[in-house]
């Protein structure tokens, strides 16, 4: 099954889950991105990462043995102080990880109790505590905006299958009766920055996410290819509601589809 196109098509790829799981690549991983540049007319990585910097992300490829650069990682934290000033939000509380707030240094935090316009969540790890999350819901009842970097339910490290930043902002949604911005996967804006970023019309999205990435790139009108590594789950695949563009059993096999 072909699902390439003769003119040039940017491909925006998952990064963890699909080149690699933890500090382990996927077998195949390095040569099929070498086979994809080849292929298309630029490459993207499109992460929902939110427990580093982009700059640690980055460094984490190269250390794998992945040729990327800087420019080719993009991340949720870079559509967070656009998105604060077209809000013009006088005060917002940054709830990530320390690995992350490099990213955006040009927001000034304040403390939770400070009544914030907004509250910016990204992943805390075992910062998720009920401290954190009762002041988060009190200062939106108390009428803060939840921005969530990205909103994925759960994620695979490298001891197994984690909660990751959707479940807590699903919880928050919740009790407040709100619904969170999200400005990461599966924001129909994030995959637009990203295809804007390279140049060519058309895309594909590698994932292995069936909401996230393939239900997101379809939404935003491109191609989602699913790959069965990382985080896939067949059952979360059926349940889902989305068609994939094509099904791969790793992204070795992705290459051959773009033909």
């Amino acid at each position: 099954m072909s699902v390439g196109k003769k003119t040039a098509f940017g491909v925006l790829l998952d990064i963890d889950g699909v080149l690699y799981v933890g500090d382990e690549p996927i077998e195949g991983a390095h040569r099929a991105l070498r086979e994809l540049r080849a292929l298309s007319g630029g490459v993207r990585m499109l992460t929902n990462t939110t427990s580093r910097s982009r700059r640690e992300v980055h460094e984490h490829l190269l250390k794998l043995g992945f040729d990327v650069s800087l420019e080719e990682v993009l991340t949720p934290a870079a559509m967070v102080e656009r998105y604060c000033r077209e809000r013009d939000f006088g005060s917002v509380t940054v709830l990530v990880s320390e690995g992350l707030r490099e990213d955006l240094a040009a927001l000034e935090s304040t403390p939770l109790g400070a009544q914030p316009d907004a509250v910016i969540l990204g992943d805390l790890g075992d910062g998720f505590t009920p401290e954190v999350m009762n002041a988060t819901f009190r200062a939106m009842m108390d009428g803060a905006e939840l921005v969530a970097l990205q909103h994925n339910r759960y994620w695979r490290r490298a001891d197994g299958l984690a909660l990751d930043v959707g479940a807590y902002a699903a919880a928050l949604e919740c009790a407040t009766g709100t619904e969170a911005v999200t400005l990461g996967k599966p924001a129909r804006a994030f995959f637009e920055a990203a295809m804007a970023d390279m140049g060519p019309e058309h895309g594909v999205m590698i994932g292995d996410d069936i909401e996230a990435d393939v239900g997101g790139a379809i939404d935003a009108g491109l191609r989602g290819i699913l790959v069965r590594t990382g985080k896939y789950r067949r059952d979360a695949l059926e349940s889902s509601g989305v068609t994939p563009t094509a099904i791969a059993d790793s992204i070795t096999d992705v290459p051959a589809l773009l033909r």
